[in-house]
């Protein structure tokens, strides 16, 4: 039986949220909050923390901030899930015919991927906001969270992170003015399966599949 190209996308989405899933759960119902190990040497390490505000540990203007950016991942995936719909269905405007009539041509296969990765990605962070708080108990540095607890409100569930890629792990020369003998390290912020396939489809698109976007907005 033959796959739609909708269906394969939708497949797609649901295993890439999965994994995340799988993963964040592990991690939540397995370490406490500053718990690592390594996995390859010392430049690839699973850290567990959680992020409050955006993608990898970065922070957005308290519990207020915390909302809005819920409500805005909410608003992007309902987005995403209406333009992915709209691309398969119709395809995009590439021009019109003698009668004025707009010319649908079929979407690279690529910009579809492309996007999907971005709203599976979504998705999964959403989940732990929204979700999260409701179904665990609140993970700390001397106890692992466990199923049956609440530690936040709807929409306030924080977001699990756990890669880190602590590649170059140094300390600036002493002679730098300001910064000399701070330590150094690269690549320092942590984040999640989820926050990887937003940033795996996003620079795919640009590098990639940019002139589909600038024919797709004339």
């Amino acid at each position: 039986m033959k796959i739609s190209k909708g269906r394969w996308l939708l497949i797609l989405g649901i295993v890439l949220v999965v994994i995340d899933q799988v993963i964040k759960v592990l991690v939540k119902t397995n370490m406490t909050i500053g718990e690592n190990f390594n996995v390859i040497g010392d430049w690839f390490k699973i850290l567990f923390i959680e992020n409050e505000g955006m993608a990898f540990g970065m922070k957005f203007g308290g519990m207020f901030g915390k909302f809005l950016l819920t409500l805005f991942r909410v608003c992007l995936f309902g987005f995403l899930c209406w333009w992915i719909t709209t691309l398969v269905r119709k395809g995009y405007c590439t021009g019109k015919d003698k009668n004025g009539e707009k010319i649908y041509t079929h979407v690279p296969t690529g910009v579809l991927v492309g996007l999907t990765l971005i709203t599976a990605g979504a998705l999964g962070n959403i989940i732990d906001c929204l979700v999260y708080g409701q179904i665990f108990s609140e993970s700390t540095r001397m106890s692992v969270a466990t199923f049956g607890g609440r530690y936040a409100p709807v929409m306030f569930g924080k977001v699990v992170d756990m890669f880190y890629f602590p590649l170059i792990d140094t300390t600036w020369p002493d002679w730098l003015p300001v910064i000399g003998g701070r330590p150094f390290r690269f690549f320092e912020p942590v984040f999640n399966f989820a926050d990887s396939c937003v940033t795996v489809g996003a620079a795919y698109l640009i590098l990639f599949q940019s002139k589909f976007f600038m024919t797709e907005t004339k």
